[in-house]
């Protein structure tokens, strides 16, 4: 017997310092999808070989995705592999080639049988808690819930409770991306969640926080790819729910706004599942705060319309008056326009908009990779295909758009 198979070895406990590293994840699917959150933060450089990844996975721009088979040879230049297909057969041959290049792999499907083990996690700022139960995932991952709570109780926060849920769904609004703009009670839920059908713009970290036990249903609505359809989430919500399931579904943002959360919620009423709606902090109103512009500012402007980019303005389904929204003097927050900014920008020009109007475009706004490009509206196309511009991303239109660090910009 290798030592690796031994049941109830004792395992060492060692912070990896990851940064600039090569880690190659073999599998695309839910447990991947739960691992890469806290590998990237990590600083990781991650590989993902997987034949049919999730689209979460495969549309992640931070990692880089092979799409075939693992063979002999994917873990050169590694420092840590996990394991993580539906093959055990696979699972295996990666741990093997690992051992033999003394590379640490997790084996996902049996920890007992991979050379390291992945602890149940949590983080309050730099302050980060692992606990390991000799291969047990559920048990790990209950004692870390009760540190946690001890944890977060000894800091002042509120405690995350542990206890089961009654049966139903909660629409929960995830924020604009950094896990910690998501409301307590949106983490409260998702902490007695059964099942959590996930977003692709929903916070990637609380994913990776959830027990072994919880089921990961990804919904990634990738823009112009792979998606899935909004009868067949709906469908997963009811069947889940009636099976005697508390199941949240996670968005980023809010799912009153452009989430579609209500088509959801009538979708719940109809089958008689109890349903509950907790509002999130929308990308709208959060990202260009993060970017330092308020979406009002008394003296400048009086309204903001908040505009989605999801069809052209000459499209025969677009419910938007382009030519009123060109008249306006106050803030124009488009959401899903990157793809169309052309379109959008000269509906504005044509509608008698001065280009001069200050344009900011923000990009992953709350995460580590968010970055602001500043144009006016004559210019804010060439700006963003010369910067790379790239969904998901918030476009402000109007005079608060040329604030910067606190100052007021006077054309």
């Amino acid at each position: 017997m290798a030592a690796t198979d031994r049941p109830g070895t004792a395992h060492y406990l060692a912070g990896l310092n990851l940064s600039g590293r090569t880690v190659v994840v073999v599998g695309g699917g839910s447990v991947a999808q739960r691992r890469l959150p806290n590998l990237l933060a990590a600083g990781a450089r991650v590989v993902v070989v997987a034949l049919d990844p999730t689209p979460a996975v495969e549309s992640n721009p931070q990692v880089e995705v092979v799409r075939r088979a693992y063979a002999e040879g994917d873990l050169d230049g590694a420092w840590y592999v996990i394991a993580c297909t539906d093959d055990p057969a696979v699972n295996a041959a990666v741990v093997d080639e690992a051992t033999r290049l003394r590379i640490f792999c997790v084996r996902a499907d049996d920890a007992r049988l991979g050379s390291a083990v992945t602890p149940a996690s949590g983080r309050v700022g730099e302050l980060a808690v692992g606990v390991l139960a000799a291969g047990d995932h559920r048990r790990s991952a209950r004692v870390r819930d009760r540190l946690m709570a001890v944890v977060d109780d000894t800091i002042g926060a509120v405690p995350l409770p542990v206890q089961p849920h009654a049966a139903g769904v909660a629409l929960v609004g995830g924020g604009p991306g950094d896990a910690d703009l998501i409301t307590v009670r949106g983490r409260t839920l998702l902490a007695r969640a059964d099942v959590v059908v996930a977003d692709r713009l929903a916070p990637a970290e609380l994913l990776a926080s959830l027990g072994p036990d919880v089921e990961v249903i990804d919904a990634a609505k990738v823009p112009y790819g792979r998606a899935m359809r909004q009868e067949a989430i709906n469908s997963v919500l009811v069947d889940r729910a009636k099976a005697g399931k508390f199941v949240v579904r996670l968005k980023g943002g809010d799912p009153y706004v452009y989430g579609r959360g209500f088509e959801e919620l009538q979708a719940c009423v109809a089958a008689g599942v109890p349903v509950t709606v907790v509002p999130g902090v929308t990308s709208a109103i959060s990202a260009p705060a993060l970017a330092g512009i308020p979406v009002t500012h008394r003296g400048v402007t009086h309204e903001v319309v908040i505009v989605s980019g999801h069809v052209r303005p000459d499209h025969p389904d677009s419910l938007t008056d382009w030519s009123a929204l060109a008249q306006l003097r106050g803030t124009i927050v488009l959401m899903m326009g990157v793809e169309r900014l052309d379109a959008f920008a000269a509906a504005l020009l044509d509608g008698g908009r001065d280009p001069r109007t200050p344009v900011a475009m923000i990009e992953n706004a709350s995460l580590p990779t968010q970055r602001t490009l500043r144009a006016d509206l004559a210019t804010a196309v060439a700006v963003a295909a010369t910067g790379g511009l790239k969904p998901p991303a918030i476009v402000v239109i109007g005079p608060v758009a040329g604030f910067t660090e606190g100052v007021v910009a006077t054309g």
